[in-house]
């Protein structure tokens, strides 16, 4: 059974690209045979990609992130990259998971339904994700839910999941310029969520970063 998530948001980006390396490394292992490397493989990846499969089907997510992990079990053989690589393919699976389970409970994801239009705008300033990655990860979990689908899955996989523009848009099948929209509008979003947190008193966590002006 996946493991709940026990770090923060801040601590599984700033994890990432440290550990893609080691994440190659231990790729290249379990594809020889190797389970001490497929079980480094799993430490280091399975924190953001259970907070991303959280934030489509909330509670439901141990359950989706094992059937995803018995599925990159068995297709390990067929994937060819490098960490980031094998990050983006582990949260296409998950993603792909996640969707059949909501078919079959004819649920839609825990984020509201897509906007219908998508300019293409510049890359979004960081404030907004610096400010994610100072709450919990179910704090963030909650204000990331309240986006639109579209914006909601392009900030999980930046912030939860720590991939880039175009690896994201392979994981949803988009545009990279969509997706890079997508984040821009609902990191956008949850700067003004998180400005109005201190006068609503909606989370201590937030409270405490505009306390602190940040």
């Amino acid at each position: 059974m996946v493991g709940r998530i026990g770090r923060g948001v801040g601590t599984e980006r700033r994890s990432v690209g440290v550990h893609d390396a080691e994440l190659g490394a231990a790729v290249d292992r379990a594809q020889q045979g190797d389970d001490e490397g497929f079980a480094i493989a799993y430490r280091l990846v399975q924190p953001g990609l259970i907070g991303y499969v959280r934030g489509l089907v909330g509670d439901d997510a141990e359950d989706v992130a094992s059937e995803a992990w018995l599925e990159i079990a068995r297709d390990l053989g067929r994937f060819r990259g490098d960490g980031a690589g094998f990050r983006g393919w582990t949260a296409t699976i998950a993603r792909h998971r996640a969707l059949d389970h909501l078919r079959r409970q004819k649920r839609r994801p825990r984020t509201t339904l897509l906007e219908q239009d998508m300019l293409e705008l510049p890359g979004g300033h960081d404030t907004a994700a610096a400010a994610l990655e100072k709450l919990s990860t179910e704090q963030a979990l909650e204000l990331i839910g309240s986006l639109p689908r579209d914006q909601a899955e392009a900030v999980l996989l930046r912030v939860v999941v720590g991939l880039d523009g175009p690896a994201s848009a392979r994981v949803l099948g988009k545009r990279p310029g969509a997706v890079r929209t997508a984040a821009y509008r609902g990191l956008k979003r949850l700067a003004g969520q998180l400005t109005r947190a201190g006068a609503r008193g909606a989370t201590s966590g937030a409270q405490r970063m505009l306390k602190d002006g940040t």
